[in-house]
């Protein structure tokens, strides 16, 4: 595959400075082709519009809104903007948390990486519109699939299939695929499951905007570097156009950007693949309206002069964002996590924690707010984890405002410790929950043999004591154990002479603690030795979870 990643496409070039910057990538847009901890090698994510000498002409005409660079009513520093702010500047609900959770996601796994969500918020205007204007379902999953053109050769590289059709509905040939347009090869490399649903699923916002970070992070990338992050832009597409394009958005959504309700995001209004026939009410097209361009006749190469004849067309100016945003409903915004109904949290070492934490986002008049990504994190001096690992998650509420976290996993430490949940990217008050690890317990211990113990006079014991520990009927891992030779049955206290362990001296101790079962249950015990003292003396040994059991020793001179 690296020889058909590494054809470039073409893309129309326009003749205007403003058109230059317009052009996007939404019509025939390829997915990455990175090879993870390589060089980019020429490769690209969404195609190119620099074409290899020799290589087939493949020109198309694609549309996207450019930002509004000069507008009397700029966005302002926060994402908070009211719904009823400039158009262009609202992003859906559930793809700006999508957004925004890849970027925690990825803050968490690869700090130096420095990805800024408003990267992939630029991207994903330019490939899909925001997802056809936040046109998803409640996990962020378009109704349609988002399909590029057929990359047959014709107009388009020729990349034969690769998934059998099953990301693309093309078993002859590749098509790119969902809001941030993988090609499938790519995506079995890529692909993510971002919202926990078992499936990496291009079509899917979220994992589609993880995928495309980590590729973007790629042979370890800084992006905070100006040099890295125009690599990073290049490597998606290796178009000079492409790359102004992108960072325009870029530092547009950087000035200020704002949520506004799924289904009401800004589509693009001239022709294209998520609009072919140019303006429309209809909420979005299906694949099956979205066709491949003609190719255009000579085109013009990116930073050279059109072919004198036949003269390509005059592309039109890109539209003009409306100086009045359409009438939207103001968004509502979270400004408190309230409990879920989040029970008691307490596990064994070792075990799973049968509650999980859930919390649900409001506003201020207490109405539930959904599609809120909250980051639950683990404080405290504790190895319990998130199930699949990490102390840190993040999950995006529900349309219920219910953010419920993974399961948690106990470790070996026991004691108190704070899982927290707080709204990613705002400054709304934390909720801390305490969870408990306890000891792991057994309700039951017995010797697993019944020999008679006998020593005589100042040696050591020929057998060793065994026991076995079950809690439930089941095998007691770990359980912690104490040993002790008491006085009698009816003082459990040391006793002052008879058999005895030895400390690290070889002194007498008659006490031990720290002792553990192992993966079968079992606990052999240290060797005891016997002083010169004769008679029948008592073994306990009791087990976290109040199990006992008590073994008779015997020391008597040989016959």
């Amino acid at each position: 595959m690296a020889a058909q990643f590494g054809r470039r496409l073409r893309r129309g070039a326009t003749t205007t400075a403003v058109a230059a910057l317009a052009v996007a990538a939404l019509s025939a847009s390829q997915a990455p082709a990175i090879v993870p901890g390589g060089g980019d090698s020429g490769k690209q994510a969404s195609g190119s519009s620099v074409p290899d000498e020799g290589s087939a002409s493949g020109d198309s005409s694609y549309h996207t809104d450019l930002p509004p660079l000069n507008t009397p009513d700029k966005p302002g520093t926060s994402i908070d903007l009211p719904g009823s702010g400039e158009a262009e500047a609202g992003i859906p609900a559930s793809v700006l948390a999508a957004y925004k959770q890849a970027e925690q996601t990825i803050a968490s796994s690869n700090p130096g990486c420095n990805l800024p969500w408003q990267l992939l918020a630029a991207i994903g205007k330019v490939e899909s519109g925001q997802a056809r204007g936040g046109r998803v379902d409640d996990n962020g999953t378009t109704f349609s699939p988002i399909l590029g053109p057929v990359l047959n050769g014709v107009g388009f590289a020729n990349i034969s299939d690769t998934d059998n059709g099953e990301y693309d509905g093309d078993k002859t040939h590749d098509r790119a695929v969902g809001p941030m347009q993988f090609i499938p090869s790519t995506w079995a490399t890529w692909g993510q499951d971002a919202n926990n649903d078992g499936r990496k699923d291009p079509n899917n916002i979220f994992d589609a905007a993880l995928a495309a970070g980590r590729y973007l992070c790629a042979n370890n990338r800084d992006l905070s570097a100006k040099a890295n992050l125009d690599q990073a832009i290049l490597s998606y597409n290796r178009s000079r156009e492409y790359l102004a394009t992108v960072l325009s958005w870029l530092e547009y959504y950087k000035r200020g950007s704002h949520e506004v309700p799924d289904g009401t995001g800004v589509l693009p209004s001239g022709p294209g693949p998520l609009n072919p026939g140019g303006p429309s009410s209809s909420p979005s097209p299906s694949p099956g309206n979205s066709t491949s361009p003609s190719p255009t006749p000579n085109p013009p190469k990116p930073g050279g002069s059109p072919s004198p004849s036949p003269k390509p067309p005059k592309p039109s100016d890109p539209p003009k964002p409306p100086t009045t945003p359409p009438p939207t409903t103001p968004a509502p915004t979270v400004q408190r996590l309230e409990n879920a109904g989040t029970g008691k949290l307490s596990a064994t070492a070792g075990g799973a924690f049968a509650e999980r934490v859930a919390v649900r986002g409001e506003d201020a008049k207490g109405k539930v707010v959904g599609k809120v990504a909250v980051q639950f994190l683990i404080v405290g001096d504790t190895d319990t984890k998130f199930a699949g690992g990490g102390k840190k998650a993040v999950v995006t509420s529900g349309t219920d405002g219910t953010a419920t976290a993974p399961a948690l996993q106990a470790g070996e430490k026991t004691g108190e410790f704070t899982v927290r949940a707080s709204v990613v990217s705002r400054t709304v008050p934390a909720v801390d929950f305490t969870a408990t690890v306890t000891e792991r317990q057994a309700d039951a211990v017995v010797r697993t043999g019944d020999k008679e113990l006998t020593a005589a006079p100042g040696t050591e014991f020929a057998d060793a004591v065994e026991v076995k520990a079950t809690n439930k009927g089941e095998i007691a891992r770990g359980v912690a154990v104490k040993a002790t030779l008491i006085k009698s049955a009816d003082d459990a206290s040391p006793a002052d002479k008879g058999p005895h362990f030895k400390d690290a001296d070889g002194g007498p101790l008659r006490s031990l603690t720290g002792l553990r079962t192992n993966d079968q249950g079992v606990l052999v015990l240290p060797k005891i030795f016997a002083d010169d003292t004769t008679g029948t003396f008592l073994l306990q040994i009791e087990t976290a979870g109040g199990a006992k059991v008590t073994i008779e020793l015997k020391v008597a001179a040989p016959a």
